[in-house]
């Protein structure tokens, strides 16, 4: 077993029942190698992107803006970078042809990927399909059980109307299971009791985006959800931060604010020193 095939493994277990862990697999989002390593120091079992991140860390607006050499170059910096399993936001593969979003696919697991997010957004279930399967065609011979994590915008986007979203959001589960999804992401889902009927009905692990209306972790185990998601949240707060100090730095010139809560040079610099 290779060592990429032993984290993909590893990744997979990770979103079943394991009683040493109290909650769901919690999934703090990167946006590049730097973020990456530090979200692994802490001791996070896996590392998942946030294309939305990665992009804004580019230059590029979220929304399949991305150019796809970025993003496998980004991908490649960060396997270079940690050793735990690394999953991939993929948004919809960058592309409406299944045959071009397979090769882009391929092309993360290539340089270290061992999952994926990928997403029906505003589109038809089918194509969806269409492009897992031949995820599932095109990555079959590189010897990497590639765990395909199939997101579902139905809540998010308000596809169809609230009484009809969980009896959707199964119909779509059940067509994404088949053409080969490994996992169901259903960001903007918070209720309990749509939570559980779609965790016990899904026939997938469910995932979940973290939203102020959830509770803890724990309880979100009861519930039946095995994964969680920061999303872009830790880009967002991070952005956040830095404009705060560069706006109250550009404007008076003070140096004492740029330090006082920032991580010290040394510990920064040894999470990057070879291992």
């Amino acid at each position: 077993m290779t060592p990429q095939s032993e984290r993909a493994d590893r990744f997979r277990r990770l979103h079943h029942d394991d009683p040493q862990r109290p909650g769901p697999l919690l999934l703090a989002n990167a946006w590049d190698a730097g973020s990456a390593r530090l979200i692994e120091s802490l001791g996070a079992p896996a590392v998942a992107t946030t294309s939305a991140g990665v992009a804004w860390a580019h230059g590029f607006a979220d929304g399949d803006h991305l150019p796809v050499p970025r993003l496998v170059a980004t991908v490649a910096d960060i396997v270079r970078a940690v050793r735990v399993p690394l999953s991939v936001d993929v948004e919809g593969g960058y592309s409406d042809d299944p045959d071009t979003v397979a090769d882009h696919v391929a092309g993360l697991v290539e340089v270290g990927a061992v999952g994926i997010n990928i997403e029906d957004g505003g589109g038809a279930p089918e194509l969806l399909c269409a492009k897992i399967e031949r995820i599932r065609q095109a990555t079959a011979t590189l010897g990497v059980a590639l765990f395909v994590n199939a997101r579902t915008d139905v809540y998010l986007r308000g596809l169809v109307p609230e009484a009809q979203r969980v009896d959707e959001t199964l119909a779509r589960a059940a067509r994404y299971r088949e053409a080969g999804a490994d996992g169901l992401f259903v960001p903007g889902l918070t209720d309990e009791t749509q939570v559980r009927a779609i965790a016990a009905g899904a026939g997938l692990p469910l995932n979940l985006l973290a939203r102020a209306a959830l509770p803890p972790a724990p309880q979100l185990r009861e519930w039946g959800v095995r994964r969680l998601s920061a999303g872009s949240d830790l880009a967002q707060s991070a952005h956040a931060r830095v404009r705060a100090l560069a706006a109250d730095f550009l404007r008076d010139g003070d140096s004492r604010p740029l330090s006082a809560q920032a991580l010290p040079y040394s510990e920064l610099n040894a999470l990057f020193s070879p291992r």
